[in-house]
């Protein structure tokens, strides 16, 4: 067994003791990401020198989120529809592309990953329905998309969804694998960013 797998298998084990509650549209490029609420700066995932390239999504309006893009889950009631994600101008030597979306926000002392899918395909420029990937768990511990839903009352949260240009076909990663941990083996193949930040706000 591999340090990657060993690593990813005692964090299985550990991410099945966890229970937390789940907690944006201009493209940026990927500097380093802004503090959290707590003064810690979460880290980009992608290597200095990264080439950057346009994200966009046409279920985000005015910087926010879609109705049916909210969870239906932790007080939601929503439909937990996945946004389409589309992006242009990323690396031409791109061999496989990630889709993510965190939540740094999230009252958990470390950002709650809402959404992992890896080895989508090069010529790929849009993830939604019908597009193939391996999805990882999210950190509710479930295989799928988990939409946004900020505490009542909260700050509004901003939503980084980030597509990342990988230099590998596939990560051989298995979709158990908690998204801290999909993230940090996709981090050493990163050759190109895009993000998209989303807000999400309830009364």
């Amino acid at each position: 067994m591999n340090n990657i797998a060993r690593i990813a298998s005692a964090a299985i084990v550990a991410s099945g003791l966890l229970s937390v509650a789940a907690c944006g549209s201009d493209s940026e490029p990927a500097p380093a990401a802004p503090p959290t609420a707590a003064g810690v700066t979460v880290r980009s995932v992608a290597p200095a020198g990264a080439a950057t390239f346009e994200v966009s999504s046409p279920d985000v309006k005015d910087g926010t989120f879609g109705a049916d893009n909210f969870a239906g889950a932790f007080g939601c009631t929503a439909a937990n529809h996945s946004p389409r994600v589309r992006w242009s101008g990323a690396p031409a030597n791109a061999k496989s592309f990630a889709v993510t979306m965190f939540d740094p926000d999230a009252p958990t002392g470390s950002g709650f990953w809402h959404w992992v899918n890896w080895d989508i395909a090069p010529t790929a420029t849009e993830f939604g329905t019908g597009v193939t990937a391996v999805t990882g768990t999210n950190d509710a511990g479930a295989p799928e998309y988990l939409g946004p839903c900020p505490p009542s009352g909260d700050k509004a949260h901003t939503y980084r969804i980030t597509v990342l240009a990988l230099d590998v076909p596939k990560m051989d990663l298995p979709a158990a694998t908690p998204p801290a941990v999909a993230s940090f083996s996709m981090s050493s193949h990163v050759i190109g960013i895009g993000q998209l930040s989303v807000s999400a706000q309830r009364p």
